[in-house]
């Protein structure tokens, strides 16, 4: 198990830390890819068995020169794990293309360059790629034109992988969160929000990102050899039950 090498992109907060230091406890060594220089630095210091990358998934050059090192440094690659993600919202006719092409760059470009790069690599080690789409890629909702079609073509292209990957030993899969207790949610959710996705929501409450990271961690593990092309909602139940709130649309 120690000499089993993830790649994590988005890695400088949230579900992507959280992932990186329950994979490091779990024996894993951790590539941690972000665009945030600043934050990838202060996050990966004290992680014994985790090298902070700097890339911009979205930018093809980056991720083309990144990859080489990650091999150069660990010298193999188990798993992938698509993290990196950025989220803009608004509704249909205020959203201008240069909006659409900002969440489509990271949340969908950047899954494709990052997997397809890596393909080689995972072959050796018959890896795993975890892509992280969102609640909001298989439920409409208000406010998520280029959020929520990007993270659709997220789950799509999980499955495609599947498809095509298979016959080398490698497993694609997708993990769709929930409302999730970050930082920069409680920031920009008012009361009236958090009501009402308390309300919606059979668990009757937020998700955590360690509870996220959890399904992540077992979707790269050998406990999955047997787990393809599978889409799973770590949610709470709130995919059951629909999604598309009054006080959302405020």
């Amino acid at each position: 198990m120690a000499e089993k090498v993830a790649l994590i992109t988005g890695a400088a907060r949230g579900i992507g830390l959280a992932t990186t230091k329950l994979m490091l406890a779990e024996g894993w060594r951790i590539a941690m890819l972000d665009r945030d220089r600043d934050e990838l630095s202060k996050a990966s210091t004290g992680l014994d068995g985790a090298t902070p990358f700097f890339c911009d998934v979205s930018i093809a050059e980056h991720v083309a020169e990144t990859i080489p090192s990650i091999l150069e440094t660990f010298g193999r690659l188990d798993a992938v794990v698509n993290n990196a993600g950025v989220a803009e919202f608004g509704p249909i006719e205020a959203t201008d293309f240069a909006m659409w092409r900002r969440v489509m760059e990271t949340n969908l470009d950047g899954v494709f360059l990052v997997s397809q790069a890596s393909i080689p690599a995972l072959r050796e080690t018959r890896g795993a790629l975890v892509n992280i789409a969102s609640i909001s890629g298989l439920r409409a909702s208000t406010l998520r034109v280029a959020y929520g079609t990007s993270k659709a073509a997220v789950i799509q292209l999980t499955k495609q992988q599947a498809a095509e990957l298979g016959e080398y030993g490698i497993r694609s899969n997708c993990v769709c969160p929930g409302p999730v207790r970050t930082k920069l949610a409680m920031a920009v959710h008012s009361q009236e929000i958090i009501d009402a996705y308390h309300d919606a929501i059979p668990l009757n409450r937020y998700g955590s990102e360690a509870e996220i990271a959890e399904v992540i961690a077992f979707l790269c593990s050998d406990k999955a050899s047997y787990v393809t092309g599978q889409v799973i909602a770590s949610d709470g139940g709130f995919e059951s039950t629909g999604v598309g709130l009054p006080a959302l649309r405020e």
